[in-house]
């Protein structure tokens, strides 16, 4: 006969999410109610896109305490938002976790205006580094197979041991998957050193084309001070390449123009009236909006 005891396990997976509960907080917006958690020194991290611009933000604490609290910066690119709340209790920093494996315990903790919340699953995949879709660098790719509704976004992912994996976050198709601590941690600096992270910049709206065998990023229109109408790039190319690697559309254009572009010096593949060029230029920083 085994020697598992369900109750204990149930109890162990409590605990665990229980010890989270005091680092974590919620606010809501119009749209949603979201879960913030404690990085340190009275900083805390979110999702970005629950952040509405423009918004009141108020943390709500599992004591039950509000406070307002101010938008630090925002990263589109890893998805992290700072917030920095007036005179609030003191939160406890959670631990980093050990490295996990598919299969490995996740245990999310949430906050609803002050309502602890707890759901757990395991982790589904774990890969390499991988680029967003706004250019962001992740440092692993961590997917999770777990049940969890909008409440717990930018919760903590804890490990069984209740070390802290990262940030939860949803992705295409409401799919689960981990903002790792090691990411959160690098934007966490910049942000609070700058307010945001820089992004890069080609000033041109493009568009998908595929013309017979030329498939690419046509170019729709051109910022007048942007760096690709300063290089002479004009409405109607076709952006092929970056770099001499292939580029098979804008989304693939967009994943390049991360933080680490601007300012880099790039060569880009152009079909213009059916006729191959290439086209150098500096990619500039993407302008605050």
């Amino acid at each position: 006969m085994s020697d598992f005891n369900l109750s204990m396990f149930s109890d162990a997976i409590a605990d665990i999410a229980a010890a989270a509960a005091p680092a974590t907080a919620s606010f809501a917006t119009h749209q949603r109610t979201s879960t913030a958690v404690h990085w340190r020194d009275g900083y805390f991290v979110t999702a970005e896109e629950a952040v509405e611009a423009g918004e009141e933000i108020e943390l709500t604490f599992s004591s039950g305490q509000a406070v307002k609290a101010e938008l630090v910066g925002r990263d589109p690119s890893t998805g992290t938002a700072v917030l920095k709340p007036a005179g609030a209790p003191s939160a406890p920093s959670l631990v980093k976790a050990e490295a996990v494996r598919p299969g490995n315990l996740a245990i999310i903790a949430g906050n609803s205006d002050g309502t602890s919340l707890a759901t757990f699953g395991t982790v589904g995949e774990v890969g390499p580094a991988w680029r967003s879709m706004r250019g962001g660098t992740i440092d692993r790719r961590i997917n999770l197979a777990v049940n969890a509704d909008g409440r717990f976004e930018g919760g903590p992912v804890l490990d069984a041991k209740g070390g802290l994996i990262g940030m939860l976050l949803f992705g295409p198709r409401r799919r689960a998957l981990v903002m790792p601590y090691e990411t959160i941690e690098r934007a966490v600096t910049t942000l609070r050193e700058k307010g945001h992270v820089a992004r890069g910049y080609l000033g041109a709206g493009l568009h998908p084309v595929r013309n017979g065998d030329t498939q690419g990023a046509m170019v729709m229109s051109l910022d007048d001070n942007g760096p690709a109408k300063a290089a002479g790039l004009s409405l109607g190319d076709i952006i092929v390449s970056w770099n001499a690697e292939a580029v098979h559309g804008p989304r693939e254009l967009i994943r390049k123009l991360g933080p680490d572009s601007a300012g880099a010096l790039v060569t880009l593949g152009v079909v213009r009236g059916g006729e191959n060029r290439e086209v150098s230029l500096t990619i500039g920083e993407k302008p605050l909006s």
